[in-house]
């Protein structure tokens, strides 16, 4: 008679579960200048960033009188591309709009 003998099944209590790292966010700014229009920067928060138009143009006003306002926390490739995003269409539309990107 063959004997079958399945392996060993190695146990993980849950002490020893590794845990991953949330990735490291970023905070992706406007910074304001005194070419870009009010009605651009609250287009981009829309277009870009999925802000309603209430929060759109608080941020917009963030922008204007604190010189900068945060769109949002994102991780970094999202944050990358949300920046080149704002450029792009700045640059289409013959604003001098910049977007930065900091880590939390």
């Amino acid at each position: 008679m063959e004997e079958h003998l399945s392996p060993p099944v190695e146990r993980v209590s849950s002490e020893d579960e590794v845990r991953l790292a949330e990735p490291p966010l970023f905070r992706v700014l406007l910074i304001n200048d005194d070419y870009t229009t009010m009605e651009f920067v609250v287009a981009v928060l829309k277009n870009v960033f999925h802000k309603s138009e209430a929060e759109a143009t608080r941020i917009m006003l963030n922008v204007h009188q604190q010189g900068a306002g945060v769109c949002g926390l994102y991780p970094y490739e999202i944050a990358e591309t949300k920046v080149d995003a704002v450029e792009a269409l700045a640059r289409e539309n013959g604003f001098p709009l910049k977007c930065t990107m900091e880590k939390e």
